[in-house]
């Protein structure tokens, strides 16, 4: 094996146990998913990038440190988004309960009309 690829290979493993130590504590949010799909995505393309002018290791820390930038932005939108969804969903749960629970009153009270 040549230097270059023992590198990238080290790197590469450093990075994916990074990831399984952070996942010990629980599930990931998205904006973790997001950084941590990019960073290695970013490491991979910069490994190969970086193959090709002769400095492996170096693409792949400079692809995978731009990876995990962008991946982590891409990661803060999606999950803001689903936190506006959620709280749209929740204000319609809400809105439908207070429906049925005028219906429900407006019935016991057409029940009682009645006896």
């Amino acid at each position: 094996m040549t230097k270059g690829l023992s590198i990238e290979l080290a790197a590469l493993a450093l990075a994916g146990m990074m990831i399984f130590a952070g996942c010990s504590g629980g599930s990931l949010t998205t904006r973790e998913k997001g950084a941590g799909i990019g960073a290695l995505g970013g490491a991979a393309a910069g490994g190969i990038i970086g193959a090709t002018v002769g400095h492996p290791a170096a693409g792949a820390a400079v692809g995978g440190a731009l990876g995990l930038g962008a991946g982590a932005l891409v990661g803060d939108y999606m999950q803001g988004q689903e936190q506006q969804q959620y709280q749209y969903n929740q204000q319609q749960i809400q809105q439908n309960q207070g429906t049925i629970d005028r219906n429900n009153q407006q019935i016991q009270r057409s029940k009682q009309a009645e006896y």
